[in-house]
């Protein structure tokens, strides 16, 4: 494991409770714009912070895939599931660049804080392309570069949500306007071509 991939042994951090204050994942979820029924891939769903209000956001109608390349990660949100079942969702353990879900499955493709683990963003792109149905969006969440961190990687890992556009550009993406509501992080948003 490279130095900007999450250490499952901090886990913790993420159910901390001022995480709800500078990360609000129902706000971040609204600015999604998700709909009943809507197949969502949480790509890095970690513990499910934002897996559990996007797939209450879905309902039952909806699909969510929770991909993560930790199983130890994956374990403690399957803890969460067995306390309170969701059916809508589905673990998936897997490299963002090689998720296995089908071929345009998705209608949108969520990465939240793990932009700036990627060696090779290009491959994670190639394979978002892949999973997306046409017109389906992805949306990266990911650290300003801009602000002294209160939490996350140091300023020296993160990337500009300019970049992250210009990455989506190249991509073949039609980049949407980025977002930068909170006091952390930048919402770039992207759709596939149709």
């Amino acid at each position: 494991m490279h130095d900007r991939r999450f250490n499952p042994a901090s886990a913790h951090k993420l159910e901390d409770p001022q995480r709800l204050v500078w990360l609000p994942p129902d706000a971040i979820v609204a600015a999604l714009e998700v709909q009943p029924g809507d197949v969502v891939a949480d790509i890095g769903a970690g513990t499910g912070y934002f897996a559990l209000p996007l797939a209450r956001a879905i309902g039952p109608s909806g699909h969510l895939f929770a991909v993560d390349a930790q199983q130890e990660m994956l374990s403690l949100l399957r803890q969460k599931l067995d306390s309170a079942p969701m059916p809508n969702i589905e673990p998936v353990h897997a490299e963002a660049d090689r998720t296995s879900l089908p071929d345009h499955a998705c209608s949108l493709v969520f990465l939240a804080n793990i932009w700036h683990e990627f060696d090779d963003r290009g491959a994670v792109l190639r394979e978002t392309m892949r999973i997306l149905r046409p017109g389906g969006r992805i949306a990266i969440l990911d650290w300003r570069t801009d602000v002294e961190p209160v939490a996350g990687p140091p300023l020296a890992h993160r990337i500009a949500d300019a970049d992250a556009q210009n990455e989506l550009r190249r991509a073949g993406f039609a980049p949407l306007p980025s977002t930068a509501l909170w006091p952390s992080s930048w919402l770039v948003q992207g759709v596939r071509p149709q």
